[in-house]
Formats: C-alpha cells, sequence, structure tokens
C-alpha cells in the first residue's frame, strides 16, 4: 500500500493547484478568491516514481468552530489524521503571517511527518518569504511552483527524507493514478447483448438545487461526516466523489453544487461550481435528483431533471426533508402524481421519500437507483420488438401525410444506456412527433422500462436501386 499525503495551509497559497499538479488533472476547482476548496477530496497521486493518495483540503482560518469556516478546518484536522504526510504550503510572496505561525503548531502537534513548502517561488521577491519560513521549526522549506511545475524534483526528496525509502519507495504498491476520469470507463455495448453486471462499480450523482440536503445525504450513506453541511445554502463547490460499498457493491458517490437558474450564475467561481456539476452528470450512470420535499418541482427542478434525461442518464427523484411532512401518504401521492405530469419524457420514473437527516429512506431509495440502473441497461432482441411492431400497427397505424399512408418496416434496437432504438419506415421527415411519442410510450409500457429516456431514431430503408441509371430495353 502507498502512503496518504495531506497538503494543508492559509487559505490561497495553491493548495488545490498543487493537488492538480501530483493528481496530474485539473480535478479541484481553482482561482484567485481566497477559500475555493471547501471539502477534502482524495485521488491517487504520481511524483515521478513515488505513488500515493493526495488530499486536498481547506484553507485553515482560526474561527468559531460552528461557522462555516471553523467546520472547514474539522475537515482539515480530519484529513491530518487520516494522514502519513502532511505538505505544509506557504505563499513564498507574502511571506509567514501569523495564521501561519498558529497552523504551524497544530500540524507539529500531530506529530506527523512535515515537508514544508513554499510555493509561487517564482514570483520576484519570494527569497525573503523562504527564509522567513524557517521561523515556523518545520524544517528547511522546499521552493515549488505548483502552477509551473518547478522544483518538484526537490519535493520529491522531501517526502522521501521525511518518510523514508522503506515507505516512500514501496515497490509492491498499486496505485490507481492512471484511473480514468470519471465516465471514461463506461463503455456503451451497442454491439452485443449484455447480462446485467451486479459486480461492476456503479456511478451515482446527487444533483438539486442549493441548500436541498445533497452532502448531508452523503453523508447519511456513508455513515460519517465526510462532507461539509450546514444551513448556509451553496457550501458545496466542487464535485466530490466518495466510495461506499451496499449490499456489496461498489458504489461511487458525487456530490455536486446546487444548481442554480442560469440567470443567477454570477461570477466566475460558481459558473466553474455549476460547469463540474454538469460533468459529474454527464459521466454518471444514475442521478439522483434531490428534490425539498417542502416546496417541491420549482422551475429550476424540472430544468435540471429535464437535462438529465436530454443526457441520457438513469433519473430517480428522492424527496428530501421528509420528516418535515405533514400527512406524509397523501403528499407523497400528490408528489407522484405530479411527476407523473410535469416529467413526461421520463414516464414512471422512480420517486422515494428520504429523511438525510434521519437515515429514513435510505435503502428504498437505493433500490429504486439500483432498478432504474437494470432498466437502463437493458436490451430487447430484434425478434421481440418486431412481433411487438406488428400489435401495435395493427391497433393503431401510423397516419396518412399529404394523402399518402406512411409505412413502418422494422424496428430494432441498437444501443443502451440509454436505450435506443431505430425505426425503418418510409419518409422519416413526414412522421409526425405526436406518432413517435405514442411508440416510445407503447415501448415503455409492453417492456417494462418506466423512468429512463428512451431514444427513437427515424430511419429511410435503402433503396438497391436508388443511383442506377434504368436500362432501355
Amino acid at each position: 500500500m502507498g502512503f496518504r499525503a495531506a497538503i494543508v495551509g492559509r487559505p490561497n497559497v495553491g493548495k488545490s493547484t498543487l493537488f492538480n499538479r501530483l493528481a496530474g488533472r485539473k480535478l479541484a476547482l481553482v482561482d484567485d478568491l481566497p477559500g475555493v476548496t471547501r471539502d477534502r477530496r482524495i485521488h491517487p497521486a504520481k511524483l515521478y516514481d513515488l505513488k500515493f493518495d493526495v488530499i486536498d483540503t481547506a484553507g485553515l482560518e482560526e474561527s468559531p468552530a460552528a461557522s462555516l469556516e471553523g467546520r472547514m478546518r474539522a475537515q482539515t484536522e480530519a484529513a491530518i489524521a487520516e494522514a502519513d504526510l502532511v505538505f505544509f504550503l506557504i505563499d513564498s510572496k507574502a511571506g509567514i503571517v501569523p495564521g501561519d505561525r498558529t497552523f504551524a503548531d497544530m500540524v507539529r502537534r500531530s506529530g506527523k511527518p512535515v515537508v514544508l513548502v513554499a510555493n509561487k517561488a517564482e514570483a520576484r521577491g519570494a527569497g525573503s518569504g523562504m527564509l522567513e519560513a524557517w521561523e515556523l521549526g518545520l524544517g528547511e522549506p522546499i521552493p515549488i511552483s505548483a502552477e509551473h511545475g518547478q522544483g518538484m524534483p526537490d519535493l520529491r526528496e522531501a517526502v522521501i527524507a521525511a518518510l523514508g525509502e522503506a515507505v516512500a519507495l514501496d515497490e509492491e504498491q498499486e496505485s490507481e493514478a492512471e484511473t480514468p476520469l470519471v465516465g471514461d470507463d463506461i463503455a456503451d455495448p451497442d454491439d452485443e447483448a449484455l447480462a446485467y453486471d451486479t459486480t461492476k462499480p456503479l456511478r451515482v450523482a446527487v444533483v438539486g438545487r442549493p441548500n436541498a440536503g445533497k452532502s448531508t445525504l452523503v453523508n447519511a450513506f456513508l455513515g460519517e461526516e465526510r462532507l461539509l453541511t450546514g444551513p448556509e445554502a451553496g457550501i458545496t463547490r466542487d464535485s466530490i466523489s466518495v466510495e461506499w460499498e451496499w449490499q456489496g457493491r461498489t458504489i461511487k458517490l458525487f456530490d455536486t453544487a446546487g444548481l442554480r437558474r442560469k440567470a443567477r450564475v454570477q461570477g466566475k467561481l460558481e459558473k466553474l461550481s455549476v460547469a463540474d456539476a454538469l460533468r459529474a452528470i454527464r459521466f454518471a450512470e444514475v442521478v439522483v435528483i434531490l428534490l425539498d420535499a417542502t416546496i417541491p418541482f420549482e422551475k429550476q427542478d424540472l430544468q435540471i431533471a429535464d437535462l438529465i434525461a436530454r443526457e441520457g442518464r438513469a433519473p430517480v427523484i428522492a424527496f428530501n426533508k421528509w420528516d418535515l411532512v405533514e400527512a406524509p401518504q397523501q403528499t407523497l401521492a400528490e408528489l407522484r402524481e405530479k411527476a407523473e405530469r410535469l416529467l413526461p419524457q421520463v414516464r414512471g420514473i422512480r420517486a422515494v421519500p428520504v429523511s438525510a437527516e434521519t437515515g429514513r429512506g435510505l435503502d428504498k431509495l437505493m433500490q429504486a437507483v439500483i432498478g432504474t440502473h437494470r432498466i437502463w441497461n437493458s436490451r430487447i432482441s430484434t425478434g421481440r420488438l418486431n412481433r411487438w411492431l406488428e400489435t401495435v400497427l395493427a391497433h393503431h397505424p401510423p397516419p396518412a401525410v399529404a394523402g399518402r399512408r406512411l409505412k413502418i418496416k422494422y424496428v430494432t434496437q441498437v444501443k443502451t444506456r440509454p436505450p435506443g432504438f431505430v425505426l425503418s419506415c418510409s419518409r422519416p421527415e413526414a412522421m409526425p412527433a405526436s406518432y413517435v411519442r405514442y411508440l416510445v410510450n407503447a415501448l415503455r409500457d409492453d417492456f417494462d422500462m418506466p423512468g429512463i429516456p428512451i431514444r427513437m431514431t427515424l430511419r429511410a430503408p435503402d433503396n438497391p436501386y436508388a443511383g442506377k441509371a434504368r436500362k432501355r430495353g
């Protein structure tokens, strides 16, 4: 096993930039604004021949424990506790400030090996800041530029000196530094029917408006305060992934930033957070749309659900804060009726009441997630489809357009995730959208495929005589 390193320091010293450098990808949001990172993020990293897990943390600030900054500091302290090595970052340009001394004492008290890293060393006047860093009593500062990748060989040597060669250069460690990005490993089995694999890891993104309780729900699944939560709206900024096991199956949960209406998204940082959340949606398999049960089905909720359907992901609705609802049975019946009426593109979507605060309904939600994922992966043989098509056409044939009746030849499924079908018919451009909707809804009902987006593509049959000149006798 490799070691684990936590990157800590004041806000805006470049912790997330160094995290991205070691991870080899731009995973963490980076901005000039202090305090961008709030949750701790763990990812496999590589520093030349050293392979380890790196933890990005929130900037350390002196604040009351109950405040947002205080809760962020608690997350950083948890990261230090689980790390084998601490990278203590300072800003060479700014030099040492009182906060650096305070937090250096905290790191020293942890008893963990520490590498003092003087970031932004490429800046003019950085030399004096590095000399001041000796005052912290954490050893020799290692000058680097996380943004430009300078000083990495010295950082490697400092890590080996701090941990010893036996730990740092463990030959048998297996790092996942080369694992693909979120969604890169999701194959789309277009060519062959595959049995549903219950052993493969399942990617689940939790999305919704700000303050719907997304981070609280993920913490409830994990059974620990892994993600930062609180009454303030918009706490989460990065899309944070955590692994968890449910009934023997690995689940990769993605907590995302709250999605507000586009007109209200202002500032570069919020735009980056929203883009990160949208990326998590695109590369998830199942997306849990978390609605506040006390104010459900706002316009933004419907737009989020529509986006998920257009992206072809498998959606599940969770009505959170169910412990605050009066007359739960009546309310649930009304909300499910609303979901059917307001989301016709995913008719039959599974909707589960949960309480992230009390842990109620979490197993039912996961059963709905697995059931929806199974349908999303389903494949129907061409023989069954065309026997079904004969029955449908006999019951309700396609209409006549411009005096000529449209003819449908056959239908076949060409992909899964989500299920996609090709309908061979004469004059595809003239086929009414209402009739295509009728076919999709009939497919959904007759083959038991509720709650997922279904793609139907129209195609004209190949004409064997096209392009051939008529022979004269």
